[in-house]
């Protein structure tokens, strides 16, 4: 059986934040993506790597979205920690083939604790993002495969396989 156990919930049972008042400062990375597939008649709307709609520039409001989400990570999850983020990127790769476009997030910090809660938050909402402005077009989008990727400076380090 294994000896890890749920960080968020005290020995009573009880759900509460974790307390890092003894923890290091350390520089914290972190990267989540999630793969958008987008309808034909949403995919063939793309031009230089861009949907322009209505609304606006689709990519680039989901980058601005994301990057807020980021920053306010604390805010949306209730255990979270607030941290100062000091990088925050956003990438986006086509596959013609399947209609998908796989949307990237990468947050960097130096603190206390790490920064995979708010890489996937800004993900989340970067794809959030391009349905709510494509979604006039075709409902038929799919948000898939959101995951943490990679994480790096604190007492666990991962990297998917």
């Amino acid at each position: 059986m294994s000896n890890k156990h749920l960080t968020h919930v005290n020995q009573h049972g009880m759900a509460e934040m974790v307390d890092i008042s003894d923890k290091e400062k350390t520089l914290r990375k972190a990267s989540a993506s999630g793969t958008m597939y987008l309808p034909a008649e949403i995919f063939c709307l793309l031009n230089n790597n861009e949907i322009t709609s209505s609304k606006g520039p689709v990519f680039n409001t989901a980058v601005i979205a994301g990057t807020m989400a980021v920053k306010n990570t604390f805010a949306a999850i209730p255990f979270c920690h607030q941290i100062g983020i000091d990088s925050c990127k956003f990438s986006f790769a086509f596959n013609n083939a399947l209609n998908e476009v796989l949307i990237t997030c990468e947050v960097i910090s130096f603190g206390k604790t790490g920064a995979e809660m708010e890489a996937l938050h800004g993900v989340s909402v970067a794809c959030l993002t391009v349905y709510d402005m494509c979604k006039a077009i075709s409902p038929l989008m799919e948000i898939k495969n959101l995951k943490l990727i990679k994480k790096s400076g604190g007492k666990n380090d991962f990297e998917r396989a």
